[in-house]
């Protein structure tokens, strides 16, 4: 039992259909298909009863759904939780832009985008000197406080 195929066969379920499911899952049918059938074949049971007007699920299936169901969250839950303990990425992020954009586009994109993280600090400047002397655009920094 692979977790594609428990992605499958709940999308199977959810959507009524392989046609449908290979759709919402960004595969083909016959994937689907296979997907199904390898599962089928290692739980040793029919999941879909399949007919010319369309499938329905078996009681192998509905027996299995809420697991399947139960199964994909615990394994989001084990991916988030494995996923905070990551140390969020800290550097320096510098942004140049025409007058136009950074007045009146990157304001509310900046906005959209910014982090919760506490440790995050956020340093916006305009207007700044380069290197050689030449006015410049602006610039916007981001970075975490060091510990």
């Amino acid at each position: 039992m692979e977790i594609d195929q428990i992605e499958t066969f709940l999308a199977v379920a959810t959507y009524g259909g392989f046609h449908r499911a290979a759709q919402a899952l960004r595969v083909s049918q016959p994937a689907v298909s296979a997907r199904i059938r390898m599962l089928e074949e290692s739980l040793n049971a029919t999941l879909f009863i399949r007919t010319r007007s369309g499938i329905s699920m078996s009681s192998s299936g509905k027996a299995l759904r809420p697991h399947a169901e139960q199964l994909l969250r615990d394994l989001a839950l084990a991916r988030q939780v494995v996923h905070e303990l990551k140390p969020s990425a800290v550097g320096v992020l510098s942004i140049s832009a025409g007058l136009s954009i950074s007045t009146y586009l990157l304001p509310e994109i900046l906005k959209k985008s910014q982090s919760n993280d506490e440790r995050a600090v956020r340093q916006f400047q305009s207007g700044i000197e380069n290197g050689a002397g030449r006015r410049g655009g602006s610039g916007a920094g981001a970075f975490a406080e060091p510990s």
